[in-house]
């Protein structure tokens, strides 16, 4: 790839990468327990987004695949959805090893989306297929390749509720002459012939998905950004960014007296409760008041 061109694509593009998002979970990896891909209170995060969420085919494990007890349970989505609401990307890929594949929406589903930008998609996995991947890798929809359905996935939310034009998740290695209980050499390689391969084909993958996404999707008119009430947050995230804001400007102990979030988030949740009491007991009053009015009678007697 020519470098002008490539340092005149990636000056017209923001790239926000996301190093790691299971953190705990890489602890427990890295203390020994090299098959677990949960989080440290022992949920899937691939399982937790909205779409489809908590619905269990007939192979489901609760072990492996715990989806949480809700929708965006967990810290860790709850961080990427923010993320994604407040950049709105065109973009998105989901970094994943196990085996070498291309997807695209849905998880849940065992087909593609319809539509031209479904087609366009399908024919900017080709291209990196056949240029980086050596035609190795298997292209097509998550859930209708891998011979299972996931639901609740991060790459069909972004597609479906962020409605980002292209949304992706990437497979970059597998060793299929790996036992299912050696998760390590599964799941990485093992020497640096390799380690150097796959850092450089997937290198060079991105950077062609950087150089040809945006013009097919610029050719394509593609779904409307998330609707306003999908960027509406709760009090907790108002406060939190209300006080880092303040706190940034006037400094800690001015503006915010030295109380902690938690106490802020009592009062606050204090003082709508006392206003809700307060109305119930005013309305309360109203109705007791007119019930002993004395009953007129429309009929002439």
């Amino acid at each position: 790839m020519d470098s002008d061109f490539l340092n005149s694509t990636l000056d017209k593009l923001i790239i926000k990468v996301v190093p790691m998002e299971n953190l705990n979970g890489r602890e427990l990896v890295e203390s020994g327990d090299l098959c677990e891909r949960r989080n440290g209170r022992g949920v899937d995060l691939n399982r937790n987004w909205s779409v489809d969420w908590g619905k269990k085919e007939e192979d489901f494990d609760p072990y492996e695949e715990n989806p949480g007890i809700a929708p965006f349970s967990e810290p860790e989505t709850q961080i990427m959805r923010k993320l994604a609401l407040s950049f709105d990307p065109h973009i998105w890929v989901n970094v994943h090893s196990g085996m070498e594949a291309l997807f695209m929406p849905y998880d849940h589903k065992n087909r593609t989306p319809d539509g031209v930008m479904s087609e366009r998609m399908k024919s900017l996995l080709e291209n990196v297929n056949l240029l980086h991947c050596h035609q190795r890798c298997m292209i097509g929809s998550g859930g209708g390749s891998v011979g299972y359905l996931a639901h609740g996935t991060a790459t069909d939310f972004m597609y479906d509720i962020v409605n980002v034009p292209m949304a992706f998740t990437f497979e970059i290695y597998g060793d299929e002459t790996a036992s299912t209980k050696d998760c390590f050499k599964m799941f990485n390689p093992t020497d640096f012939g390799t380690f150097n391969r796959v850092l450089n084909d997937w290198s060079a993958a991105f950077l062609t998905v950087f150089k040809l996404a945006p013009q097919q999707i610029g050719e394509v008119p593609y779904k409307a950004s998330v609707s306003k009430l999908e960027k509406w947050v709760s009090i907790d995230e108002y406060l939190d960014g209300y006080l880092m804001e303040r706190s940034s400007r006037y400094g800690k102990k001015k503006e915010v007296f030295e109380l902690g979030m938690q106490e802020i988030r009592t009062y606050f949740r204090l003082f709508l409760l006392s206003s809700v009491l307060l109305m119930f007991m005013f309305c309360s009053r109203i109705s007791k008041g007119k019930s002993s009015r004395p009953i007129v009678s429309a009929i002439p007697l």
